[in-house]
């Protein structure tokens, strides 16, 4: 007899306009859908079309009317300020309510979008469900971004308003905000309206003139909001994620589609139902954190947890098994890096032993590749299972898993397990044709997608096609490379595009060459992703200085890594660089960074036939040697 997800998986396949209206049932709908899908433009479907609802009023309203008011929708939990605040679904929606008032009284309207860079704060949850109880469109951007990535942000998103905080707290160390939006504003052409800044005591700021505002006394002045009516395809938040040309993608995310597929997943995909304490340890700036640190388990009644804080040193590699106990996690989401950091700290799993954990059920991992040593120690330490799942931004929720809410399968270590029901994947070869089990090719969606995944790219329709649909006509291009196994198991083998994963964060090593090659004494220069055991991958630079600079190396590589810190942040994690004399190249002038990268990782490579200079390799394998880096 087929298991609950082969029949859920088939069915998702066979017939899915029956299974995703099923879902969309779990849904309050101001008003239902004509059909549960539009989808004469396959590339583009409409899910739910003529349908209403409202995103706020399903993750907050609905429970706190239907008789879950006193329980907890949020737990703030934050080692490095020595803070704890619980929330229930009543004061959430309360405080939501009257800062979306505050809000309208700034003139936001449906439509209009709320730009917001935050640390992991419950303002920030506050910030994003206010921006849906009007019919905003809010984007949050990290906080942990130079001012021209910010930039970039706002000047594409045309914010009406920023909501911001007067500092972060990173590894110790205060970051001021404020100063950060000023400049990024500077350089933008869109001058947002207004500014709204949460003071914290770690760091005040000082508010400049009529546009800044100070969000307590803001907050206070507003009367409640009532929820606006938007259109299951109107948007609900644009998420930017680094592209290949190193400019930001606005990601596109819908109410209707989103708010089915998110419900659906955290019961089905992980297993978890109302009453239930989800975390997932993941920044609001990143997809996952929209995802699963917000929206998911608000809209299935869960409580979830905001933790501002760091996996080891906060204080020790026992905080997140500190934070589980405390708070009653029965599912934890991170990624392996974090993982590995703890491992690192504690080889032996003494800390995990010391915390009662026999509420936590299960450990999902995604955003990176989860090594099989890394899962084994966590099973090890945990006795609980340990699942890896693969998704990206542009999907919004997991395209394969160990669906564990339909019957657990059997764990094959360093596979994601099978594809999610609503995902049909394949594997194809460079010409488009499906490839056997066992070979290794492109990993691609057959059109169309799944509620809940991309509309379009921000102002870009016509890249959302070139960059998405044109290479593989009928098909997604996840631009990930892997195969499927006679068992229907897939496998993960990595990116097939310059877009490297530090740590489970998606960066552009063009935007990183674009930083180094805009320094004085850059010629050229070339950036690739070398394999690290914490961070998963790490971006290692090369650069060609000028014709007579006789300044020393060492200098120049300081200066290049400051730069990128500067430019990027330090979530580029870009700290090793080395000057060689020239990179190797095709005739044609192409950089031959694939074989770089197989150099660092001491993979076997073939050294390609329209090399221009073969000798250019051996200068790049000193380098990599003189950074620590094996080579070949």
């Amino acid at each position: 007899m087929p298991s609950a997800y082969e029949q859920a998986y088939a069915e998702s396949l066979r017939n899915p306009r029956a299974f995703w209206a099923a879902a969309a049932g779990e849904i309050e709908w101001l008003r239902r859908s004509r059909a549960v899908v539009d989808d004469s433009q396959t590339a583009k479907p409409i899910w739910f079309p003529g349908a209403m609802l409202n995103t706020c009023y399903n993750a907050l309203d609905l429970h706190a009317q239907t008789g879950r008011g006193d329980q907890l929708a949020l737990v703030y939990d934050s080692p490095v300020t020595g803070t704890l605040h619980r929330v229930s679904y009543r004061e959430l929606t309360e405080e939501v309510a009257r800062f979306a008032g505050a809000l309208a009284d700034l003139g936001v309207e449906k439509g209009d979008r709320v730009l917001l860079y935050m640390p992991m704060i419950p303002e920030a949850v506050v910030g994003m469900l206010a921006a849906a109880r009007l019919g905003a469109i809010h984007s949050v951007v990290f906080g942990g971004f130079a001012a021209n990535e910010l930039a970039q942000r706002i000047q594409h998103a045309t914010p009406k308003v920023v909501l911001t905080a007067s500092c972060g707290l990173e590894s110790g160390r205060v970051v001021a905000y404020k100063p950060l939006l000023d400049r990024a504003i500077e350089m933008t052409s869109h001058k947002p309206e207004r500014c709204v800044v949460l003071q914290r005591p770690q760091q005040t700021a000082g508010l400049a003139g009529a546009r800044d505002l100070d969000w307590a006394a803001l907050a206070r002045a507003g009367a409640p909001a009532d929820c606006v009516p938007v259109n299951a395809k109107d948007p609900l938040y644009i998420l930017y994620t680094s592209g290949t040309t190193g400019l930001p993608k606005g990601v596109v995310r819908d109410n209707g589609g989103h708010a089915v597929a998110l419900k659906w997943s955290l019961r089905h995909v992980y297993g978890m139902h109302p009453g239930d304490v989800f975390w997932a340890a993941s920044d609001i700036g990143w997809v996952v954190g929209h995802s699963y640190s917000v929206y998911a388990p608000l809209l299935l009644g869960c409580t979830t947890v905001l933790y501002e804080g760091k996996p080891v040193g906060t204080p020790d590699a026992g905080a997140f098994w500190r934070v589980c106990e405390q708070h009653g996690v029965n599912a934890l989401f991170t990624a392996p890096t974090a993982l590995r950091a703890i491992k690192r700290e504690d080889p032996n799993g003494e800390r995990c032993r010391r915390h009662d954990l026999s509420r936590l059920r299960t450990l999902f991992l995604a955003g990176e590749r989860a090594d099989p040593d890394t899962v084994t120690w966590a099973e090890h330490c945990l006795g609980i299972p340990v699942i890896d799942h693969w998704w990206q931004t542009e999907t919004g929720w997991p395209i394969a898993a160990n669906c564990v809410g339909l019957g657990a399968l059997p764990v094959k270590p360093g596979s994601p397990t099978k594809p999610v029901p609503g995902y049909d994947v394949r594997v194809l070869d460079d010409d488009g044709r499906e490839l056997p089990a066992g070979a290794t090719g492109h990993l691609v969606i057959r059109l169309p997608l799944p509620p809940g995944c991309l509309q379009t790219l921000y102002r870009d329709d016509d890249a959302f096609r070139r960059v998405y649909l044109q290479r593989f006509p009928g098909y997604y291009e996840t631009a990930d490379a892997g195969y499927v196994d006679e068992d229907g198991y897939l496998w993960i083998m990595g990116r097939t595009d310059d877009i490297i994963n530090v740590a489970g964060h998606r960066l552009s090593t063009g935007a990183i060459e674009e930083v180094l090659a805009a320094h004085p004494d850059v010629a050229e220069c070339a950036v690739i992703g070398v394999g690290d055991t914490l961070k998963g991958q790490v971006p290692v630079g090369f650069a060609v200085l000028n014709a007579g600079v006789t300044r020393p190396p060492v200098d120049v590589v300081a200066e290049l890594v400051a730069r990128v810190r500067d430019g990027i942040g330090p979530v580029a994690a870009f700290k090793q660089a080395c000057v060689v004399t020239r990179l190797p190249k095709t005739r044609s002038g192409k950089i031959l960074r694939g074989t770089m990268r197989k150099i660092a990782d001491s993979e076997a490579y073939r050294t390609p036939p329209t090399i221009e200079d073969p000798a250019a390799l051996d200068e790049i394998r000193a380098g990599l040697k003189s950074l620590g880096f094996a080579g070949r």
